[in-house]
């Protein structure tokens, strides 16, 4: 599944947690959709204004907001994106799915320690968020590599820990998982 889909997808799940999508009116589901079409036929610049000035007219709507953050990340705008997702969490902290994308954009910084703390949050928010879960499994696993290649420094004639860190590794390397480069997590 590709980051974009997979960000589209989340959007849904943000829809049905934060009860938008039921009791949004139909003008701002349109311009949900509206946003999601501009960025998907590659019209990034006009997704983004539209959706800015949404959220202008409608600044306490978390989805549209989430919907900026996603296409913002997708773009390469990391920090951009990440101080929206921040801002989201705390105008919405029940929300999981903007602690999950924090967690994305710190993983793919090396920013282990931060977020392995959002997943958790996110996990904490809802136990049945499959994607968070996933994410939480692979910093873990990122974190564990870095532990036994510091026992490795400390105790080089241990003969479990090459292998170890290899396995690891290896659920990382592109051959044996296809994300996009720049999807360290989902």
């Amino acid at each position: 599944m590709n980051r974009l889909s997979l960000y589209f997808s989340l959007l849904r799940v943000l829809a049905l947690a934060a009860g938008l999508w039921l009791a949004a009116p139909v003008q701002a589901a349109d311009e949900y959709t509206e946003v999601r079409d501009l960025h998907r036929a590659g019209k990034t610049s006009q997704a983004l204004e539209r959706a800015g000035s949404y959220i202008a007219a409608n600044p306490g709507d978390p989805q549209m907001r989430f919907i900026k953050a996603t296409i913002l990340s997708a773009s390469q705008r990391d920090d951009e994106a990440e101080a929206l997702l921040q801002e989201l969490t705390r105008d919405n902290p029940e929300l999981p799915e903007p602690w999950n994308n924090l967690a994305v954009l710190h993983a793919a910084r090396g920013q282990l320690d931060k977020a392995l703390e959002e997943l958790q949050t996110a996990v904490r928010l809802n136990a049945s968020y499959a994607t968070a879960l996933e994410n939480l499994g692979d910093v873990q696993a990122r974190l564990a590599v870095q532990a036994y290649e510091r026992a490795r420094k400390l105790d080089s004639g241990n003969r479990r820990l090459p292998a170890k860190i290899e396995l690891l590794r290896n659920l990382f390397e592109p051959a044996a998982v296809k994300p996009a480069a720049s999807e360290p997590l989902r």
